[in-house]
Order: structure tokens, then C-alpha cells, then sequence
């Protein structure tokens, strides 16, 4: 690979914004960000002002169609990711693209099915895996000291009042998709299941009670994991105090997360906790712990992974499988949420739900 990565950021609202800033600017030799494109023309040019990127477009088509351009970078609303997606595949040119992937397992499997045809590759967006404090957990429970695992507790408590729902694609199913269990708790989820494995059972409720709105902001569910451990997972949208909370307990140890205010959406900041059942234990917990590999963090981690990736042609540390396991939970928790059963894993076409979790028409 010669040269930086030239990429073309689809979406000019902040999380495009916190792309450049905490990403693309912090990697300079890796990526040059050429162009930015939004439906709004006056949004494009002024995203562009403001972050230095040096050309501006409102038609992802002609985006599509230049050779020029190394990486799209997909941060529109999730009802476009799919399209948009696939299309930069079939043209050959790599894909980062934000979460939720898109709105359904089967266009889930559409995605994948697209990136094996190609020469070009997808990487979904996890940045919350790429900060050190969860990586020391990661790099823990691998090691084995951990034990066999009983329990897991899981909680989002975030603060969402109505002004944030005054950009008319949010709280939409059409366009945000859902709710909590989608846009803000997603993140945690996948943290959880990055380091406990796979979900064998889902047993769920949801509901609206914060904001009127259609999708849900309120969620509470209890899990079976694939090793016969337990977990359980709530999620509101209307706690006074945002905070989120991991707790693992293993046979060996304990190991927690808890972070309040500004820093309830920084769970994989340190400090984590890291207790183990002796002293003798701890001394082996503390020596593995310093032996955690550290590196960049945050998007400038996930993106000097990308760039890595493709320049040694090895996988994603955040693959396609692991944005559809992250969707599959989704699923299995809206159709538990709706039906009132105990949802098996994995989920596959037979699935009612595999077209979508959405409102039926």
C-alpha cells in the first residue's frame, strides 16, 4: 500500500465529526479524508470547513464512481448503511461502516455474501473494544485465570430527553430502527459478549415510558450463554445519572466496570477492577494484566487496525460475523420482547424475525 488511504466520509453529522477528530486526524500517515458527502449541500460544505476536508458532494453516486477514493466511511442514519454498503463493495472499494450494520439478519447476510464476491472489504464500527481498560479484561479472561463463569450483570443507565429527538430520523423505526437496545446499548452488549462469548437463550421485555416516541427506551432481559452461564441486561434511556455497569463473576475472580456522567459512554476507559478470590491469585491477575498488549485507542485504534488489516491481509479485529452476532441479539431480544418467548441461538432464515425486528406491516 503507497500512500495514506484516501477516504470519502458518507454523513456529515457527528459521528462523522468524532471520526475525523478522535480517528482519521490522529493517523495522518494512514488515512487522508478527500471528501465529504451529505444530502444537505450547506451541511457538506460546512463539515468540511470546520474538520479540513478539502472537497465536499451531496451525491453518494458520484462518490461511488471515483477511482480515486480507497475507503467509504458510511455514517448516514441505519436505514441507508445497507445499500450504501453493498454498492461500494460491488464497485471494489472498502467499507467502514457505523453501527447498526442495517435492519435485518437477512440484509445482514446480503452484506456478507457482497464482501466475499469482492476484492474490497467491510469493517463494522466497535471503537468501544479499542480502549484499554476493556482490553486488559479481554486479555485476562483468555489467559484462563478466570475460572469457569456464573454471572454476568449488564447495565445502560443513559439520559436521552426530548431535544435529542429533534432530528427528525430519531426515534423513527423507519429510520433509527429502534431504540436503546439499538443505538446506545448496543455498544455495551457487544463489549459483553466480546468477552463472554456467545448467547445460547434470550428471555426479554422492552418498552417506551421515557420519551413519545416509537421505538423502545426501556429494556430488561436474562440470558443463557453458550458455557451455562447467566446474565442479565437492562437499558434505560431515563436515569437522572447516565452511568453503565459490567460485572463478571468467575470461579477465580470478579471483574467491573462502573463509570458515571460524561464517562457512561466510556466503559472500556480504565479503571476496571480486577479481584481475584487470594492474594496469591491477585499477584498471578496483576502479572498477566501488565502483560496487556496497548495500543492506539477509541476510533484511532479501530482505524490503525483497518489500515493494518488490509496492508497484511489478515482479519478485522471487528468482523461481519461480529456485527451479526450483534444484530442477532437484537433480534432475539425484540421477538422475545414481543412474543413473550424463550428465543434459542443462533438465528437463522427460517427465523420469523430474520427479514426484521420492526413493527409488522
Amino acid at each position: 500500500m503507497s500512500g495514506p488511504l484516501r477516504v470519502a466520509i458518507v454523513g456529515c453529522g457527528w459521528v462523522a465529526g468524532s471520526q475525523i477528530e478522535r480517528g482519521f486526524a490522529l493517523l495522518r500517515d494512514r488515512f487522508e479524508v478527500a471528501v465529504c458527502c451529505d444530502l444537505d449541500m450547506d451541511r457538506a460544505q460546512d463539515f468540511a470547513r470546520r474538520h479540513g476536508v478539502p472537497e465536499a458532494t451531496d451525491s453518494t453516486a458520484a462518490i461511488l464512481e471515483r477511482d480515486d477514493i480507497d475507503v467509504v466511511s458510511i455514517c448516514t442514519p441505519p436505514s441507508a448503511h445497507c445499500e450504501m454498503a453493498i454498492a461500494a463493495l460491488e464497485r471494489g472499494t472498502h467499507v467502514i461502516c457505523e453501527k447498526p450494520l442495517t435492519r435485518s439478519l437477512e440484509l445482514t447476510d446480503l452484506i456478507i455474501a457482497a464482501e466475499a464476491r469482492s476484492d474490497a472489504r467491510l469493517m463494522p464500527i466497535f471503537q468501544y473494544r479499542f480502549q484499554h481498560g476493556v482490553q486488559k479484561a479481554r486479555h485476562l479472561i483468555a489467559s484462563g485465570i478466570a475460572g469457569e463463569a456464573f454471572t454476568s450483570s449488564i447495565e445502560t443507565a443513559w439520559r436521552r430527553d426530548s431535544d435529542y429527538y429533534d432530528v427528525a430520523w430519531r426515534g423513527k423505526f423507519e429510520t433509527e430502527l429502534g431504540g436503546v437496545l439499538l443505538t446506545q446499548a448496543i455498544h455495551i452488549h457487544d463489549l459483553f459478549l466480546w468477552l463472554m462469548g456467545e448467547a445460547a437463550e434470550v428471555k426479554a421485555f422492552k418498552t417506551t415510558r421515557v420519551n413519545p416516541i416509537e421505538v423502545e427506551d426501556c429494556a430488561a432481559a436474562c440470558l443463557r450463554m453458550a458455557d451455562g452461564s447467566l446474565a442479565t441486561l437492562t437499558a434505560t434511556l431515563g436515569s437522572v445519572r447516565p452511568m453503565t455497569r459490567l460485572r463478571l463473576c468467575f470461579r477465580n475472580l470478579v471483574i467491573e466496570r462502573e463509570c458515571f456522567d460524561a464517562d457512561a459512554p466510556r466503559p472500556g476507559n480504565e479503571p476496571w477492577t480486577f479481584l481475584a478470590r487470594t492474594p496469591e491469585l491477585q499477584a498471578e491477575v496483576d502479572r498477566i494484566l501488565a502483560e496487556a498488549p496497548s495500543g492506539e485507542v477509541d476510533f484511532a485504534g479501530q482505524f490503525a487496525d483497518f489500515a493494518e488489516a488490509l496492508e497484511s491481509r489478515r482479519h478485522f479485529a471487528v468482523s461481519l460475523d461480529d456485527a451479526r452476532r450483534s444484530l442477532e441479539l437484537v433480534t432475539a431480544l425484540f421477538h422475545s420482547s414481543e412474543t413473550g418467548e424463550t428465543v434459542p441461538l443462533p438465528i437463522g432464515a427460517d427465523h420469523p424475525r430474520y427479514s426484521g425486528w420492526g413493527p409488522r406491516p
